[in-house]
């Protein structure tokens, strides 16, 4: 069952909108989602809704600037006035916490999608002790800082001179430009090869909505602290992270991206990463072709986290013995007395 939840913004000004799927009997586990760019929570829906029927509450906030947090049309795109991301991030917490603290003996995961795989790349970093179970890291890509931090000067140059509320077509081409390339269309074919799922994302109001360079300055400052070698190194070493994507998808450079992030994490020193690019897949594989077995490999990857997290808390230890007592002392003897001195022999007289 879907239920609403309204917070204060870390940045002070707008109320953040969440959505909490819950599971009909006992919750076993905790699952919060970070959407991506240019769309909303409720949106994962029927993702949420298999989730719950196993057994998983579902959260997911829609950021600022996107679904019902944005407080009209214009503010669509638009984050906050210091286009920050870590105030995203703070936003992104501040739901976790909250829905944790009913259950704070439940695993609890996170999965990010597109700009919401960048978002949590750069939330598990910044708060390595939150007791993160295991991280799902989905339509994900890398950038090097060249060219990040040129897209970061382009958007500032442009927010000089029209501001930040700008909706330049221009940042947009710098950063989608390519990617409808491959099958020739202008629309959001990229995102899948579910025609109806292209259809009904381009339909949607909320959705698809052109970025402001402030959305964009958040939006790349966000991918250059994920691909950051500080941040993989942040990174808890132990946490199981899952990235999953397709193997068509422009953001993760057809595969190649989405293994470099692989590679990176295992350089530095994470021991537990796995990674499943979808054959024929593009960007939405929750909404595409693979939905099924997408789903079933996340609820696989979780369940056998919850299953052993629940076994390190049940795990049998041996008894407890009764406090020993201090050995009793042993009854004191009674002095002894010396050993009598053997009977003196008379001295024997030399033989005469």
């Amino acid at each position: 069952m879907l239920h609403n939840i309204y917070y204060t913004s870390h940045d002070g000004v707008n109320t953040i909108h969440a959505c909490l799927w819950m599971p009909e009997g006992e919750v076993k586990g905790i699952f919060q989602i970070v959407h991506g760019m240019s769309e909303y929570a409720a949106r994962y829906s029927p993702f949420a809704e298999f989730l719950a029927s196993n057994g998983y509450m579902v959260c997911a906030e829609d950021h600022l600037g996107h679904g019902e947090t944005a407080k009209d049309e214009d503010a669509l795109g638009y984050f906050d006035e210091n286009h920050d991301y870590r105030t995203v991030l703070k936003d992104i917490r501040h739901l976790g916490v909250r829905v944790r603290a009913n259950h704070p003996d439940a695993p609890y995961f996170i999965l990010g999608h597109s700009m919401g795989s960048f978002l949590v790349r750069a939330f598990l970093a910044e708060y390595p002790d939150d007791k993160i179970t295991g991280a799902v890291i989905m339509g994900t890509g890398f950038q090097g800082k060249g060219l990040i931090n040129t897209a970061i000067f382009m958007t500032n140059m442009n927010a000089f001179f029209r501001g930040w509320t700008n909706r330049s077509g221009f940042i947009k081409s710098l950063a989608f430009g390519s990617y409808n390339k491959k099958w020739g269309g202008k629309g959001f074919e990229w995102l899948s090869v579910n025609e109806d799922n292209v259809r009904a994302y381009d339909a949607d109001p909320l959705c698809g909505f052109p970025f402001t360079d402030n959305g964009y300055s958040v939006l790349f400052h966000s991918i250059k602290a994920a691909c950051s070698k500080k941040t993989f190194k942040k990174t808890p070493g132990k946490l199981p992270i899952y990235i999953v994507s397709g193997d068509q998808d422009p953001v993760g450079g057809y595969g190649k991206q989405v293994k470099k992030v692989c590679k990176m994490y295992m350089k530095t020193g994470h021991d537990s990463v796995a990674v499943k690019l979808y054959k024929g897949a593009r960007h939405e594989i929750l909404n595409d072709f693979t939905r099924d077995e997408a789903r079933a490999d996340i609820l696989e990857f979780i369940n056998g986290l919850t299953e052993a997290h629940y076994a390190a808390k049940t795990a049998v230890k041996p008894a407890d013995k009764p406090a020993d007592k201090p050995a009793d002392k042993p009854a004191d003897k009674p002095a002894d007395k010396p050993a009598d001195k053997p009977a003196e022999k008379p001295e024997e007289k030399p033989a005469e």
